[in-house]
């Protein structure tokens, strides 16, 4: 395995006043997914979270991101249960014992931010509990591998380590990745350990966006006729947390927290 910089790999490094932006953006991501998170409940329709998600990062002056994105028609993208991601909002009403992936992005001034969260609709099952509490420490746990000079195969291996021990399973068909000006930028970040031909080595100025899907069931996914939506292969549920980051000289500086770096919404589930 050769180890190499980003810039070797077409990685775009960020500037301070870059990675200001994107925090802005971050912040409103933030507001948008507490939005949406305090208005779950039962009877609720994804279609009227994703309204209320569109219209909070409009009113702070940024763009939705996914909403028009390759053609995608939402502002956000809202999994239930067995969906894993990508999921276009519908009108059908959530139910008591339903897990809801948050997941929507934000554009100021031409920079991005990306992040999701899992929620619980009412009680869920004990099993589901476990699902949504292992993929929020998943998240956690492949930040705690970022820093300048480390391997980006460091965060996979950490996070499926912690998953597989827990008795769940970590999608593969699916990473994180590198943002900024676009959307999605290079590196692609997996989630699970893989023999890359080049390990990329993490730099100051990068900004990924770490976003770990796990299941209960098998790793495997399958993609449905709305060119969207991604499923459990076996019906399984799925849970999905995200943040974007940026790599300074310090460390890690998380981009996707409230503006006073609240970080409640990657603690919803302590109280499962």
């Amino acid at each position: 395995m050769r180890r190499i910089f980003g810039k070797e790999k077409g990685i775009i490094l960020k500037g301070r006043e870059e990675i200001r932006k994107m925090r802005i953006a971050g912040a409103i991501v933030y507001g948008a997914l507490k939005e949406m998170a305090s208005a779950i409940r039962p009877g609720v329709t994804p279609l009227y979270l994703d309204k209320l998600a569109e219209n909070y990062i409009r009113k702070c002056g940024a763009i939705p991101s996914f909403l028009g994105y390759k053609g995608y028609p939402a502002s956000t993208c809202i999994a239930v249960n067995e969906q894993v991601v990508h999921a276009i909002p519908n009108d059908r009403p959530l139910k008591e014992g339903d897990i809801v992936g948050l997941d929507t992005a934000a554009c100021w001034d031409g920079y991005h931010a990306d992040a999701a969260i899992t929620v619980p609709v009412g009680e869920v099952s004990e099993i589901h509990k476990n699902l949504v509490k292992t993929a929020l420490n998943a998240l956690w746990i492949g930040i705690n591998e970022v820093s300048p000079g480390k391997p980006l195969s460091r965060i996979g291996a950490a996070i499926q380590n912690y998953v597989e021990m827990r008795g769940f399973h970590v999608v593969r068909d699916l990473v994180g990745h590198g943002i900024g000006k676009r959307l999605h930028e290079k590196p692609e970040v997996p989630h699970y350990f893989t023999k890359m031909v080049d390990d990329i080595i993490l730099t100051s100025g990068m900004t990924l966006c770490i976003e770990p899907m796990i299941n209960v069931g098998t790793h495997e996914v399958t993609y449905l006729s709305d060119g969207w939506t991604v499923v459990t292969a076996d019906g399984s549920y799925s849970a999905h947390f995200e943040h974007t980051i940026a790599i300074t000289e310090n460390g890690v500086m998380i981009l996707t927290l409230g503006p006073n770096d609240e970080d409640d919404l990657w603690r919803i589930s302590e109280c499962l």
